[in-house]
């Protein structure tokens, strides 16, 4: 009898679950056959929205990547390139585009490297849309040169940067009391900075998104997975380093830090990686050498909770070169990525997870710093520490635009 009432009480708790569902479906289908839905459709023309996302140059060729972003079928008509009509093929090839769905439109033309071009695609309901070229530049593929180029580019700008900063570690270990306070204050100004950055770039990047991948939902939904992640990982390491010492302790929060940075790089990567694609930066000494000085910075901040104590530096010599690579590494995964298979959606992705990542472990450090009493941060020494890092950080942001 028993198992008969257990039985009748699943069966009305699946009900209960489904019944709204079902009434909802009832209630859109209803609308779309016989609601206000139904006599927009056929008093309005429809809307038609194609992105051009990405155009690839080859030699005596250009393919443009197109998406359907909108609620009705697009059927593109006629191709215009600087005002000239011109000959295209297209995939699919009936030359029509099903909601959310992706098409290469391919024409033979004889560019020249620098040029400006502008496309324009004519819907078969006349609908325009565009997309302007400032410099054309040859795609690159998938070569010994390009993959050199991409890597070397990855180092010189996140690897090399980080070790480097890596290396004022026996210069930042003597610093005492104030000093050491001064430092994680400063770390948490270079921190808060490169965070904000990180997140603005994200958010810049929305714009360049087709509207169905919902690029606000994107962000969030990267940026407080990567908080809950980090989060949860610091909560677990907390309770096994409970009795473990400060040592211990500081080079778990380097570690943080280190992947912080890390998922920042990769999404700075792909922005770079994408840029030299397109011809959209000049890859002169200028450039590299802004990158170096102002992500120096990074491996100040990834080493600032060792300084405390006595340490010696051949006891840490193997994790600082961990931290470097965790750091500095996933630049060059970004730049590859970039240059070859680019998208927004990534760059959105990628950045607003690395944003997350250096929020949460600058948490961290602030409530390391405070314990328990969140008032002892407004000291002179800390408030002075967290402006120099802020002011360092928009210096030096200066000579990645030099």
């Amino acid at each position: 009898m028993s198992q008969i009432s257990e039985t009748n009480r699943g069966l009305k708790t699946w009900i209960s679950f489904l019944l709204p569902l079902i009434l909802l479906a009832g209630l859109l289908w209803g609308f779309i056959k016989y609601g206000p839905l139904g006599v927009f459709k056929a008093e309005f023309p429809p809307v038609e929205k194609l992105v051009i996302q990405r155009v690839n140059f080859m030699p005596e060729r250009i393919d443009l990547e197109v998406f359907n972003d909108g609620p009705e079928s697009v059927t593109v008509a006629q191709l215009v390139v600087n005002e000239v009509i011109w000959q295209f093929k297209m995939q699919p090839d009936n030359n029509t585009l099903k909601p959310l769905e992706g098409g290469v439109v391919s024409l033979a033309y004889p560019w020249t490297e620098g040029d400006p071009i502008a496309f324009t695609l004519i819907s078969s309901d006349g609908v325009t849309f565009g997309k302007e070229v400032d410099v054309a530049f040859l795609t690159p593929t998938i070569d010994a040169t390009y993959l050199r180029t991409f890597i070397l580019l990855g180092l010189y700008v996140g690897v090399v940067p980080v070790l480097l900063g890596l290396l004022w570690f026996p210069f930042l270990r003597r610093l005492k009391g104030k000093g050491y306070l001064f430092l994680l204050s400063l770390t948490i100004g270079l921190l808060l900075f490169l965070g904000f950055s990180t997140l603005a770039e994200s958010i810049e990047l929305i714009g360049e998104l087709p509207s169905a991948f919902n690029g606000v939902g994107l962000l969030v939904i990267g940026f407080v997975s990567a908080i809950l992640i980090l989060g949860a990982v610091t909560y677990k390491t907390e309770f096994s380093l409970a009795n473990k010492s400060d040592h211990s302790k500081a080079l778990i929060w380097s570690y943080l830090i280190a992947l912080g940075i890390g998922l920042h790089n990769l999404g700075e990567g792909l922005a770079i990686g994408s840029a030299y694609t397109l011809g959209e930066i000049a890859l002169g000494s200028t450039l590299v050498i802004g990158f170096m000085v102002h992500n120096v910075t990074e491996g100040v901040a990834i080493i600032s909770p060792l300084t405390h104590g006595e340490v010696k530096i051949k006891r840490f010599f193997k994790h600082l070169l961990l931290m470097g690579l965790l750091a500095g590494a996933p630049t060059i995964l970004g730049s590859l990525i970039g240059g070859f298979a680019y998208s927004p959606v990534y760059g959105v992705l990628f950045l607003a997870i690395g944003a997350g990542a250096i929020f949460d472990v600058t948490f961290d450090i602030l409530h390391h710093m405070a314990k328990g009493r969140w008032n002892s941060l407004f000291t002179t020494t800390n408030v002075f520490g967290f402006l120099a890092g802020l002011f360092l950080m928009y210096v030096t942001g200066f000579l990645v635009l030099g």
